[in-house]
């Protein structure tokens, strides 16, 4: 096994590109299409922070652990994400495979005075540069080639770096919980989700084991009825990896 490298083609799928476009004026809506991702917010974060602190020994009471270091949020969609990264001191880069979220990612960031890095594209759109902090959240069970969105993740993480990912597991819970309920309910939009492309803890692992990098940590996201979204040690629904480079 070796260090990845970025295959020339894409990994987007122009369906899925598509599907998330549609859905950038609402993104930032709190109570709309969205929604869901807004009440994962706070455990990824949360998850983030506590990784982040771990690996560059800050402190927690730090409001600013990231500064002076460079961040990339592939898979963007309108930013939510990539703001609190900048606003922990990063300098960030989102990259995001419509251009519709782009658009409305950049506009929001300008209204609160961050200076964000956005990108139209796939993986290969930053293929040569190198980021302290590699973050791509509930993005990897969209794209057409999952071992080469890792690879090319991976080529971008920077000596010493972390790389984050999160993704749901491919179980009977996940089916009922996202696809099933969540978008049979309206809670998630319909077409989101294709339950036979989501991968395993084992299968994503692998695909990181792959490029070179070190798995370092492994973490549940579950869903509490009385506190919603909650990390936990079970990586049945939905799951964080974090990798490094030495």
């Amino acid at each position: 096994m070796g260090d990845a490298t970025v295959t020339a083609a894409t990994t987007i799928d122009p369906a899925e590109a598509a599907h998330f476009g549609r859905l950038a004026a609402d993104w930032w809506n709190p109570r709309g299409s969205s929604a869901m991702l807004h009440r994962l917010n706070p455990p990824r974060l949360a998850y983030l922070r506590a990784r982040v602190d771990t690996h560059w020994n800050g402190d927690p009471q730090d409001f600013t652990p990231l500064a002076g270091r460079s961040a990339l949020d592939m898979g963007c969609g309108a930013g939510l994400l990539a703001e609190p990264l900048a606003r922990l001191g990063a300098k960030v880069t989102g990259v995001d495979a419509a251009a519709e979220n782009i658009g409305a990612a950049a506009a929001h960031a300008s209204a609160g005075g961050l200076a964000i890095d956005y990108l139209a594209g796939g993986i290969e759109t930053v293929a040569g540069r190198q980021f302290d902090l590699v973050v791509s959240f509930e993005v990897i069970e969209h794209v057409t080639d999952p071992a080469a969105f890792v690879a090319g993740l991976a080529a971008v993480v920077a000596p010493g770096g972390l790389l984050l990912l999160s993704t749901p597991n491919r179980t009977a819970l996940s089916r009922l919980a996202m696809i099933t309920i969540g978008e049979g309910t309206g809670q998630i939009p319909r077409g989101t989700h294709d339950w036979d492309k989501f991968l395993t803890p084992d299968e994503l692992v692998a695909l990181i084991d792959d490029t070179g990098l070190e798995v370092i940590d492994t973490h549940g996201l579950a869903l509490s009825p009385g506190h919603g979204f909650v990390l936990s040690d079970d990586r049945t629904l939905d799951y964080f990896v974090t990798a490094r480079r030495g």
